[in-house]
Formats: C-alpha cells, structure tokens, sequence
C-alpha cells in the first residue's frame, strides 16, 4: 500500500487531514477546532509522505515527526499519524487499540470538557450555580473541570484581582501573566469552596488554572486547596500555547504540596516530557493526541509517566469528533495511571449527522464504550459532510 495523496479541508472549524493511497483505504485525523488557519501547514507535508506505506506508521512519522514543534505546530504531524493508524486499522481489519498493544478496559472514563454552561459572572454564587447544572448534565460525569484564575475572565472581571494590567483580545491571542494580589487570591480560593459545597464527595472537580501564575501564588493557592481535594490544579506556570515546560518551577510548586499539579496539553514529543517526568515536576500529566504527535506517541509517554509514578488525565476539548474518536483507541490501552480524558464535542452541531459510528449516547454515567470497529471506528457520511465542504474544498473526499 502506498500514500498518493494528502488532502485537508476545514469542515466547521476544524481542519480534517485525509490520507489516500493506491489500495483505495483512506485515513483520517482531525485537528482541534481553535487552529482552521493550520490547512496550508498540513499540506507542506505530501512531499515527505507520499509513495510512503501508511500501514508504517513509524517510518512515516520518522519522515516529518523533527518538521514539528509545540502547539499549533504539531497539530499537523499529529493528524497524518492518526489518519495513518486509521488506515492501519482498517487494512488489518481491526480496531486500532488491537495494533497498540490491545486494550486494557471496556470503558474509558471521560471528564466535561467541551461539555460547558456559561456563565454570566464569576462570583462563588455564580460558579456554584454552574455546578449545579454541570452535576444534572445528562452525560453523568464523574469529574468536572471548572476554570479559574488566569483561564477565565475572572482576572479581567473582578476589580483588583492582580497587580498586572489585564491584557484583552482573543484567548490565544492575550497572554495574561502576574502577581496575585490578596484580594484575587481570596476570590479564586472562595469560588472553589462554592464548587466543592455543590459537588461534595461524589464528582471530582478539577481545575483550569492558566497558564499564567507566579510560583509564590500558585504555592499559596495549591495549599489552601488541600483540604478540598480537588483533582488537580492544571497548568498553573506554563500551558496552553506556552512553547517550553518550566520543569523546575513545577517541581517547586509540586513538592510545596499534596494538591495534585497537572500540565502538558501543549507539549510535543515524549523528549520534552523527560523532564517534567523523570524529575517528578508534576503528579499529572496532560498530553493532546493532536498536538503531542499522535497516539502512539501519546501512548509512550503515559507509559513511561506510570513507570516513575506519575498520573495521565488527557487533554482534548477543542479535538472533534475525529479527535474523540482517537482519543477512546488510545486510552483503552494506556496503564493504571489513566484517570479521565477530556471529552470533545462535535461543534457546529450538523457534525453529528456527517461522522458514522459514534454510540447514542456517547457518553453513559462517564464513560464510553470502547467499540470494535475496524480503524478508529468512525467514518463520514461523505454525502452529508460534502455539502459543509468550502467551494476549495470541494474534491476532499474524490
């Protein structure tokens, strides 16, 4: 089998790669939906790949997998890997969890993720209102993530929260950064002991923190909350399109307390792992399917995570449909140190009617059933999606 072609296409918002070959088996990986200006990216990449065997997902990646860099930029490399084992999966004619080592569950358990209620304001009343409608939603979560601080407009809203000048414009696009002062502090500390007074002990609650907080703060915050039991505190120093780890400030903050610290959405490749893991920076560790470089790779790392004590709690919010699906092949095989993945939507909507394989529901008190299809397990209703196709577009699926 060999690759002829490279196409992607965004669809909605999300860009989705699509893999052809000779044998007449196409693959697909799908890009989070923050990223549609990530098309030309991808298509940089046919020269590297074809006339390669998709079914060698590794030598394949070996040919474009130091072409990559951190989030947005591996979000390319990530997609061709996952529509290769999709390919992969389908040849073999077996689902893609078989060709990673087999599963380990029947079930892998999900967190809300892009499942999220607005809210008007960010007071404690405000977030244990939202908590109430996150505990009644129907998809019966067992944890939910909540954001604070520095990844929400509570830095923005409430009037002397920091000692920086809140910088305003898209959520990518405003790097918000700084000292806490007391009286920020003592909000964010009061709207999660509103959350935690709706949630009690039966639904775990984990937090969005930043990136952006200093360590003294973030220290200060992680001890207060201890004993609330939260899940985590997540990428409190660095994260979401931050392009370096900061280990050492981690490890600081991490052996200051017993609250779990959490980080690596934005991370690519296992080498920028290393240190985070080996040093024992973190108790968890994040890692996107569609920015770390794909699933195996994601694998790896969760791998080498269990065998130094270290949690797996994957990202995934903005990955799609195509994403979900990746994401419930993976974790199916991953250790004991899996906790919860985050789940991703369909967004708009019609994507539910253009994807083929998904259970109804998805998602049941928590979990999803892992299926047995061949390849990822999802495929489109090429009639369906092509009418959402762009007019370029418009030969995605020829």
């Amino acid at each position: 089998m060999k690759i002829t072609g490279l196409k992607c296409a965004v669809i909605g918002d999300n860009p989705v790669v699509r893999i052809v070959t000779d044998e007449g088996i196409s693959g697909y990986g799908e890009i989070e939906s923050y990223k549609p200006y990530l098309k030309p990216a991808v298509l940089t990449y046919t020269p590297y790949i074809l006339g390669e065997d998709p079914t060698d997902v590794e030598r394949v990646m070996l040919k474009i997998r130091h072409r990559g860099a951190f989030k947005p930029w591996g979000s390319a490399v990530s997609a061709i890997e996952m529509a290769c084992w999709d390919i992969a999966g389908k040849a073999a004619g077996v689902p893609v969890y078989k060709l990673l080592g087999g599963k380990v569950r029947d079930r892998v358990r999900v967190y809300n993720g892009a499942v999220r209620f607005p809210m008007t304001d960010y007071n404690p009343e405000d977030y244990a209102e939202n908590m109430k409608k996150m505990k009644a939603a129907k998809e019966g979560f067992s944890i939910i993530k909540q954001g604070i601080g520095f990844h929400s407009p509570m830095h923005r809203e409430i009037p002397g929260f920091s000692y920086a000048d809140a910088q305003r414009g898209a959520s990518h696009g405003a790097r918000n950064r700084g000292l806490l002062t007391e009286r920020g502090l003592t909000h964010t500390i009061a709207c999660v002991e509103a959350m935690k007074a709706v949630l009690g002990d039966e639904i775990g609650l984990a937090l969005d923190c930043g990136p952006g907080w200093m360590a003294p703060d973030a220290i200060r915050l992680a001890k207060a909350l201890e004993p609330l039991n939260v899940m985590w505190l997540e990428d409190l120093i660095t994260g979401d399109y931050v392009p370096y780890v900061s280990a050492d400030v981690y490890r600081d903050v991490t052996r200051s307390t017993s609250t779990p610290i959490h980080t690596g959405e934005q991370i690519y490749l296992r080498q920028n792992f290393k240190e985070l893991i080996e040093g024992h920076a973190i108790s968890i560790i994040g890692p996107d399917p569609c920015d770390i470089g794909g699933i195996a790779e994601l694998k790896w790392v969760a791998e080498y995570a269990d065998l130094h004590g270290i949690l797996i709690a994957p990202h995934g919010t903005g990955d799609g449909l195509l994403g979900l699906a990746a994401l419930v092949q993976v974790c199916a095989t991953l250790p004991d140190n899996y906790i919860a993945f985050e789940y991703p939507t369909g967004k708009p909507d019609w994507w539910y009617d253009i994807v083929e394989g998904l259970p109804t529901p998805i998602v049941v008190n928590g979990f999803i059933h892992v299926w047995d299809r061949p390849g990822m397990g999802v495929e489109f209703n090429i009639e369906a999606a092509t009418e959402h196709l762009a007019e370029e577009d418009r030969d995605f699926f020829a």
